[in-house]
């Protein structure tokens, strides 16, 4: 007979022990700053629920963070550390703009090459580090560090590429065609207050449940797993661990790209040069430790950090700085990586109670 889970022992719990546990942390910085904590958090909370169109950015800012998210979340749940998600994101972000540039093709064309472009795009980035890792042993970490700078030089090389760079001077593509864009009808995103209303969340939202498919209801999801849990005795089991490694980091490099071409083809329209690392295959990881590494956990715990991204870019309104953001959101994964210390604590509690 099963045990009834304890509430101790949800990982839901213990994620909102963590976030709240750094909003606290966040508050004790605002409150040595000089800043007062209840409006700060006041003016967060307002710019995400108190119109519409706020809700619909924080759903815009969510979406890449989604794909991201999954990810790193699908390759943690397959044995495989995908700290590459960043250079695949923007190798992804890359192809699907060159492609929205460079080519006039009908709408219904258009738009579904650049998302596939984007996705092998991430696909490939993330399969050349796994072929280096079971051809040549190579630990996926390293290879993944590197292939981030490669794809952050590679994409400002090809953003000042005359074929693609803009005309109006700056350092930037030009925009892609409008027959690449992802927009709601123009109608719609009247209704909705928002110039940027895309249905990069509606893409984001299919791929969580395709993934969780995936994972939890096909004969290759238990094989990544098993992979994933014991390479060795998967290996006895007769399961293919180097072919099965490559698939996942294949799925998770392709997720990324895709991640790159929803906010290119939905909210920025064009690519810009980098000064520094667009941080959104990072954030991702954020994203997966807070969603639990479950597919259906991102979608919650994208949206959680697209309205923290979002809300935290209004607080200068109130003169409190916007990193706060970054405080809290390093205390909420800090706090979920300790949580088996809490586990223990609590468990002791519960028994000593059971006494």
């Amino acid at each position: 007979m099963s045990r009834k889970k304890s509430v101790f022992e949800s990982n839901a719990f213990y994620t909102v022990l963590a976030i709240a546990a750094g909003f606290v942390i966040g508050a004790v910085f605002l409150q040595v700053a000089g800043i007062s904590p209840v409006i700060a958090y006041g003016k967060l909370l307002n710019s995400v629920f108190s119109k519409p169109k706020y809700l619909v950015w924080t759903l815009i800012y969510a979406s890449p963070l989604i794909f991201t998210g999954l990810s790193v979340a699908f390759s943690f749940r397959t044995g495989v550390f995908n700290i590459g998600a960043e250079g695949q994101y923007v190798v992804g972000a890359l192809a699907a703009c060159s492609i929205g540039i460079l080519l006039k093709l009908p709408v219904w064309i258009h738009i579904p090459l650049c998302i596939l472009a984007a996705a092998a795009a991430g696909a490939v980035w993330s399969l050349l580090v796994g072929l280096l890792k079971v051809k040549r042993g190579i630990h996926e970490v390293l290879s993944f560090i590197m292939f981030n700078w490669i794809a952050f030089y590679l994409s400002n090389y090809v953003v000042n590429l005359k074929a693609i760079h803009s005309e109006n001077g700056g350092e930037a593509t030009r925009d892609i065609q409008e027959t690449a864009r992802i927009l709601f009808p123009e109608s719609l995103r009247d209704l909705l207050g928002c110039s940027s209303a895309n249905w990069g969340f509606i893409l984001a939202v299919l791929a969580a449940v395709l993934i969780w498919i995936v994972i939890e209801k096909t004969t290759l999801g238990y094989k990544l797993k098993a992979v994933g849990f014991n390479s060795n005795a998967a290996l006895y089991a007769g399961i293919n661990s180097e072919h099965s490694i490559l698939t996942a980091l294949g799925i998770s490099g392709a997720l990324a790209g895709l991640g790159g071409a929803v906010q290119i083809l939905g909210m920025s329209g064009r690519l810009s040069q980098f000064a520094g690392q667009e941080g959104f295959g990072f954030e991702g990881i954020t994203v997966a430790l807070i969603g639990a590494s479950s597919p259906i956990g991102c979608i919650f715990s994208g949206i959680f950090y697209g309205a923290m991204k979002y809300g935290g870019s209004k607080l200068s309104i109130v003169k409190a700085p916007s990193e706060v953001v970054d405080i809290i959101m390093g205390c909420v994964i800090l706090f979920i990586a300790i949580s088996g210390i809490f586990r223990g604590l609590f468990r002791k509690l519960v028994k000593k109670g059971g006494k």
